[in-house]
């Protein structure tokens, strides 16, 4: 399944935070949307998956117009997995997970075998089973992640939006969070910061700065030295890492002149 967002024009108030920006996500393909903070990447995606309305632009997934279509229906084909998971209510770990069956019920169907054994294997693909009886508040941020991400996983989506999922997130477990999702195969469209993680699990890159893409291809394409002192306003220096063959970045840091 593609999805293809066309010329999103987001305003908050009168700011106008992301501008004629059009983005694209083959079948099957790891994208990432990367920026500076403030950039308009979270704004771009929340417009895409419906919590912002855009002030103009389309959204499509293969031919369903997203922005037209019921929430139910694009629930059925699109995941998201967000950065922050405040909630009042405490539900155990494993009725957390079974919420992401509901796209596929229909009103008052009660959970089945089948929905029960789906929650199981998504809790095992993030090792959170043994966690299914616990309280959802009393997880870890980075435990909660994890199950925000198995809910993702049992909605059975076709395309999945990672809005910032790894901010705040130990090392540990924003390299698990990227692995599983990469491992399911399916089309993501994952806004991110760390730029080392992005060469490693991305297979093509858009780059926002004031909310326009200013540059967009395959990451060891994209994330040259001159871009990224550009976008991020940093000196650094790119090579290609002799383990893994990947994109590595050194930063570093900007000195003053004092009197």
């Amino acid at each position: 399944m593609v999805l293809s967002a066309e010329h999103m024009q987001v305003n908050i108030g009168d700011a106008h935070i992301v501008n004629d920006v059009s983005v694209r996500l083959e079948k099957g393909s790891f994208v990432g949307l990367i920026g500076p903070n403030g950039c308009g990447k979270s704004t771009l995606l929340k417009s895409i998956y419906k919590v912002l309305k855009p002030r103009s632009g389309r959204v499509f997934l293969d031919d369903i117009d997203v922005l037209s279509s019921s929430p139910r229906q694009v629930a059925k084909l699109l995941g998201v997995v967000g950065q922050f998971n405040d909630m009042n209510f405490d539900f155990t770990v494993a009725e957390m997970v079974l919420m992401g069956r509901t796209p596929h019920k229909k009103l008052m169907e009660s959970d089945n075998a089948g929905d029960y054994q789906i929650m199981e294997e998504a809790l095992a693909r993030v090792d959170m089973l043994e966690y299914a009886g616990r309280k959802f508040l009393s997880l870890s941020g980075g435990e909660r992640q994890r199950v925000i991400l198995a809910r993702t996983i049992a909605q059975r989506p076709e395309v999945m939006i990672l809005d910032e999922p790894t901010n705040h997130l130990d090392i540990k477990y924003q390299l698990q969070v990227l692995s599983v999702v990469k491992e399911l195969g399916i089309g993501t469209l994952a806004a991110l910061h760390d730029l080392v993680l992005v060469s490693e699990y991305c297979d093509y890159l858009y780059i926002m700065s004031r909310g326009r893409i200013v540059a967009s291809g395959a990451p060891r394409e994209v994330l040259t030295k001159e871009l990224i002192e550009e976008v991020y306003d940093v000196a650094c220096e790119v090579y290609t890492n002799p383990v893994t063959g990947k994109i590595g970045i050194s930063y570093t840091p900007r000195v003053s002149a004092t009197c």
